[in-house]
C-alpha cells in the first residue's frame, strides 16, 4: 500500500482540479488558488457547483447499478479525487461488503489523503495518471488487490475532460478496456457545451483559450465514441441528471452541462 507520508509535495500555487471540485462541492481541502479558479469558473458558468453535486449522485447511482443489479465486486476509480461523502468503497462495500477497490490519482494532496479513504474493506490507492493507463494497470497495488481475469467496473468520473486530445482520451479508455474481461463495465462522464446558450459556450471557449479553465468539453458523438463496442445500459448517453434517477425535481442538462454513460464489455 502507498504510503500517506511518501510522494511528492503539494503544490500550493498551482490548481488543482481535484481540490477545486472539493470545494465546489462544500469541502475544505482546497488553496486560495484553487478558490480562485473555482469563482473564476463559477462567475461564467453559475451552476458549476450544482454540476459537482450531481456528478457525484450520478457515481452513487451507476456504482449502485454496478454493485447491486451487475453484479460487480471489483472496481478502478481513477481520478478519485478528494474524500467526500460516499466514496466508492463506501457505496460499494454497502451493497456488496465483498468488493475491492482501486484508487488511481496524481493529485498528492489525494496521496495524503489515501489512508482516509482505505477505511474498511480491501481498498487500495496508487498514484498515478490517467494519461499513463500502462502504469495504473502494471502498479503492485493494483495487481495485489484486484483480479483481472474477472469483470472489473472502470470508473472515469470528471477526469476524461482534463485529456483534450480525443484520440489520446479514446486510446486511454480502450487500453483500460483492453486491460479486462468481458462482463467488466466503463463509467464515464465529460462536459459539454451541448446544453448551454451560445453565449455561454463563447465565454467558455475564451476562458479555454486563456487557460483559464482545464476541462474540455465534448459533444455527445465524441463522448459517445468512448463507448465504441460497448453494450450502453439504458438510458444510453445522457446528462448526468438524467442517468436512472430517483424521485422528484432534478436539475436541468443545461444545469449540469456533463454527459454521463456506463456501458458493458461484452
Amino acid at each position: 500500500m502507498t504510503s500517506s507520508n511518501t510522494g511528492p509535495t503539494v503544490d500550493q500555487q498551482t490548481v488543482s482540479p481535484a481540490r477545486r471540485w472539493n470545494y465546489w462541492l462544500g469541502g475544505k481541502d482546497h488553496f486560495q488558488v484553487d478558490r480562485d479558479a473555482g469563482d473564476r469558473i463559477a462567475a461564467a458558468y453559475p451552476a458549476v457547483r450544482t454540476a459537482a453535486r450531481q456528478g457525484r449522485a450520478f457515481h452513487n447511482r451507476a456504482i449502485r447499478y454496478l454493485a447491486g443489479e451487475a453484479g460487480v465486486r471489483q472496481f478502478l476509480d481513477i481520478g478519485t479525487g478528494l474524500p467526500a461523502p460516499d466514496n466508492t468503497h463506501e457505496v460499494a462495500q454497502s451493497i456488496a461488503p465483498d468488493s475491492k477497490v482501486v484508487y488511481a490519482d496524481n493529485d498528492p494532496m489525494v496521496l495524503a489523503h489515501a489512508r482516509a479513504l482505505m477505511v474498511g474493506g480491501v481498498t487500495t490507492f496508487v498514484h498515478g495518471d490517467l494519461n499513463e493507463p500502462g502504469a495504473i494497470l502494471a502498479a503492485d497495488e493494483l495487481r495485489d488487490t484486484l483480479d483481472l481475469t474477472q469483470p472489473v467496473g472502470i470508473l472515469l468520473i470528471a477526469v476524461l475532460h482534463f485529456v483534450p486530445d480525443d484520440e489520446k482520451a479514446r486510446s486511454v479508455v480502450a487500453e483500460l478496456l483492453d486491460a479486462v474481461p468481458s462482463g467488466s463495465y466503463l463509467v464515464a462522464t465529460n462536459s459539454t457545451k451541448d446544453f448551454v446558450p451560445p453565449h455561454v459556450a463563447a465565454v467558455y471557449d475564451q476562458m479555454l483559450a486563456a487557460g483559464h479553465v482545464d476541462a474540455w468539453p465534448r459533444d455527445k458523438d465524441t463522448f459517445g465514441r468512448f463507448f465504441d463496442g460497448l453494450e450502453l445500459i439504458d438510458p444510453g448517453v445522457v446528462a448526468i441528471s438524467e442517468w436512472r434517477p430517483g424521485a422528484g425535481e432534478r436539475p436541468t442538462a443545461a444545469e449540469v452541462s456533463m454527459y454521463g454513460a456506463v456501458g458493458l464489455k461484452p
